[in-house]
């Protein structure tokens, strides 16, 4: 597995990453053992085969603040090398790339194949687990498995629910730390509230982009319906039912002008995504607009900040050994080496 897995990413050094990156066949990584890496994988959560599966597990760590940082990376990224190490590459990507369409002018979604469908059917169906109310999604999508196979499309948006897992298992136990749900602007109010004077435990404390630091471990929010543009905007809906998707920073690169970060669902996989970033906006460097969208919201986490490039040093990366630095190139590096 480990040199097909070379092979692959060695071919991807030849290829700027903004040239169909996404397309290349990477092999699926497994999971750290538990030794290395202490998290409770999200299928432990589950029982039963696709179709009959059920939540059995809904519990969640609470650790000291100081450990959850690197936990929401360093999860996140094991996460997006058991889906395949996948990357999106937002610094050239123009809208209709972004979201195709087909001659009716209807959204394509991405499907993936029925082997690794199935392989990955109970991880997202214990994502789930971990946002409380959510036994109907799953119990819905038993149905569609029952009625289309287990190449089923996933009947709901599971991109909250990564985050929500992922914080769970980062040590954010408590729903007043972290309000874990099943659409992301639950827990995006929940940081507004905070940055309001209102939820003091709150992990998280929302800023619009460019007026705080962004640091590994934060998220970074957009809406689509309706598409916010800051805070404000969206302060006159909290509470309100909105389209909107999160992403978990895992570095940060200023030189290169970018911050990559690891998001659920993303054509349907854990993909990471490379985000133009600048300091063009604000005070501090955070992501440009792209492709016809924007992130509105910057969710900071209350801890002490980790290194920039906390990607790299996480320990899935780290058991790649010498493939380290082929996976994810540091295109500031890679241009001066050129050169």
């Amino acid at each position: 597995m480990k040199n097909n897995l070379k092979l692959s990413i060695s071919f991807l050094l030849f290829l700027p990453l903004s040239i169909q990156i996404q397309a290349q066949q990477l092999t699926a990584y497994e999971r750290l053992p538990a030794e290395v890496l202490a998290v409770n994988p999200p299928s432990s959560r589950v029982s039963g085969e696709p179709g009959e599966m059920q939540i059995v597990d809904r519990s969640c760590s609470s650790l000291p603040r100081a450990e959850v940082r690197r936990r929401m990376v360093d999860i996140a990224v094991q996460e997006w090398a058991y889906f395949g190490l996948s990357v999106e590459d937002m610094t050239s990507i123009n809208e209709s790339e972004l979201s195709p369409r087909d001659a009716n002018g209807r959204r394509r979604y991405s499907r993936p194949g029925f082997e690794e469908a199935a392989r990955v059917a109970d991880s997202i169906a214990g994502y789930w687990s971990a946002a409380p109310d959510s036994s109907w999604i799953l119990a819905k999508q038993n149905q569609n498995w029952q009625r289309d196979g287990l190449g089923a499309r996933w009947r709901d948006f599971w991109s909250a629910a990564f985050v929500s897992w992922v914080a769970c298992e980062s040590g954010l136990g408590e729903m007043n730390e972290f309000s874990r749900a099943i659409a992301h602007h639950t827990y995006i109010d929940q940081a507004i509230l905070a940055r309001d004077g209102i939820g003091s435990s709150a992990a998280y404390i929302a800023f619009d982009v460019g007026e705080a630091e962004i640091n590994p471990g934060d998220l970074l929010c957009r809406g689509s319906r309706p598409e916010y543009s800051n805070l404000e905007q969206r302060r006159g809906h909290l509470g309100e039912g909105a389209r909107t998707h999160c992403d978990i920073v895992v570095a940060v690169d200023e030189a290169a002008g970018e911050i990559k970060a690891i998001g659920g669902n993303v054509k349907a996989s854990v993909r990471l995504k490379i985000f133009p970033a600048s300091k063009d906006i604000g005070d501090y460097f955070s992501p440009a607009p792209y492709a016809g969208r924007q992130i509105f919201a910057h969710l900071q986490l209350q801890a002490d900040p980790i290194e920039e490039n906390a990607l790299n040093n996480s320990p899935t990366l780290q058991n790649l050994e010498s493939l380290l630095s082929t996976i994810i190139p540091n295109r500031t590096l890679a241009s001066r080496s050129s050169n």
